[in-house]
């Protein structure tokens, strides 16, 4: 058997190079960038950077902003991943029977996912713009909502919080930001958790049923078990987009009203180009690939201890 030569073996990699290069280009050269500016500031009257070493992050820590986006992002993440979750499952289920759905009907269920994260939060906003907003006489109303005129989702200021230095209960400004980003996140998630479903063999499901379980219990003990590992990539899909889309808090509120829903992708946001502060900026850019990456090899070991119960 003749072995292959030289430049056989390395055809691959010339014809792998270009999209290496692409990729070097614009993920690991401004990730790269992103660590070297974390420990620079840059002079505004020359443009030369200035080694700082930790004086970004101590910047950063010393920042009573920081730590209230902070909650801020753990509440949005909380609410947004367990709501998408449930909801993505719920729709996937329904799907999975095979009704008979319109081709209307589907693409109807499809079409936030095609959206942008800006147009959705514009769209969503005008809902609840005060005065002329669709919903905007139904939340005024006192009668559901209390108080002498109800409320104003994007700007009554969040409840006095039960205890002291957490933003719980939230505003009603994040209450809205959750469900307007879980509308957006739904269709794929669902799409990814209904392919999953259809792996699932039936011959498994019918047996279980003919043992006497009922649907509640054929799902936790064959069906959840099984789609576990699309479960975990729908988890990771939530988590990493909730903590660095900016989109929808740009859109649709600011990050207001104040601060109630400054998450931290939308204070990376305000301290980079409104601010115009790139060491801080990066700085901040750092804390959250940590925390990204925390939150994934979390996310990971709970999957992985699932697994093996």
């Amino acid at each position: 058997m003749l072995r292959p030569t030289k430049r056989a073996r390395l055809l691959p990699f010339w014809l792998l190079l270009p999209g290496l290069l692409v990729v070097a280009g614009v993920q690991i050269y401004p990730a790269l960038f992103t660590v070297y500016l974390g420990f620079h500031s840059v002079e505004p009257s020359s443009g030369q950077y200035i080694f700082r070493g930790l004086a970004n992050f101590q910047r950063l820590l010393r920042t009573s902003l920081f730590y209230e986006s902070l909650g801020h992002t753990a509440v949005f993440l909380i609410g947004y991943v367990a709501l998408t979750l449930v909801g993505a499952m719920l729709v996937a289920l329904l799907l999975n029977q095979r009704l008979r759905l319109s081709a209307v009907a589907v693409t109807l269920i499809f079409i936030p996912w095609v959206l942008s994260d800006v147009v959705a939060g514009v769209v969503w906003r005008l809902f609840v713009v005060p005065d002329y907003g669709v919903f905007s006489p139904f939340f005024a109303n006192p009668a559901i909502f209390g108080g002498s005129q109800g409320i104003s989702v994007l700007t009554s200021p969040p409840p006095p919080p039960l205890v002291r230095g957490l933003a719980l209960p939230p505003a009603p400004a994040m209450l809205w930001l959750i469900l307007a980003s879980t509308w957006k996140a739904l269709p794929f998630i669902s799409l990814l958790l209904l392919a999953a479903l259809q792996t699932v063999p039936a011959e498994v499901l019918e047996s279980a049923r003919i043992d006497g379980a009922n649907h509640w219990h054929a799902f936790r003990a064959i069906t959840l078990p099984l789609i576990l590992p699309t479960v975990v990539v729908a988890l990771f899909n939530l988590l990493i987009g909730g903590i660095n889309g900016v989109g929808m808090v740009f859109s649709m509120t600011s990050g207001g009203p104040g601060s109630a829903t400054t998450v931290l992708s939308y204070l990376l946001y305000v301290i980079g180009f409104s601010r115009i502060d790139f060491g801080l900026a990066a700085a901040l850019s750092l804390c959250m690939t940590v925390i990204n990456i925390a939150l994934v090899a979390v996310t990971i070991r709970v999957s992985s201890v699932g697994e093996e119960e």
